[in-house]
């Protein structure tokens, strides 16, 4: 019975080791793996072609002039695609909305003014 045990966790460890180092020759070619995953554009031309550029927030300019930067900030990117797929918002929409969550995260209220009870403006 010893024998039948130690075998069975042998080939165990060694098909776990195999799967895992050959992981990146068969791990894309399971189902529904591209929708776990979406590489975020890296310049401002990818931006514009994953739909994060408009009228009132044109990127065109940056692609022309030749800009050399990575384009948008990459966590930014990431939360305002996740809003404009989960709440099926345009461009625009979901920027406002990143914006309002975190205006509210850091404490500033939607009219832009500080939430500080003890915040005094003079005009």
């Amino acid at each position: 019975m010893a024998y039948l045990l130690y075998s069975l966790t042998f080939i165990v460890l060694v098909t776990g080791t195999i799967l895992y180092l050959t992981r990146n020759h068969w791990l894309p070619l399971l189902p529904g793996r591209s929708h776990l995953y979406s590489a975020l554009p890296g310049s401002f031309a990818g931006d514009i072609e994953a739909g994060l550029s408009s009228n009132t927030f044109d990127l065109s300019a940056n692609v022309e002039g030749g800009d050399g930067r990575a384009g948008l900030d990459e966590d930014a990117k990431r939360q305002i695609l996740a809003i404009m797929k989960k709440r099926r918002m345009r461009f625009d929409e979901a920027r406002r909305v990143y914006m309002e969550q975190r205006f509210s995260a850091n404490g500033i209220g939607a009219d832009g003014r500080p939430k500080d009870p003890k915040f005094v403006s003079f005009s």
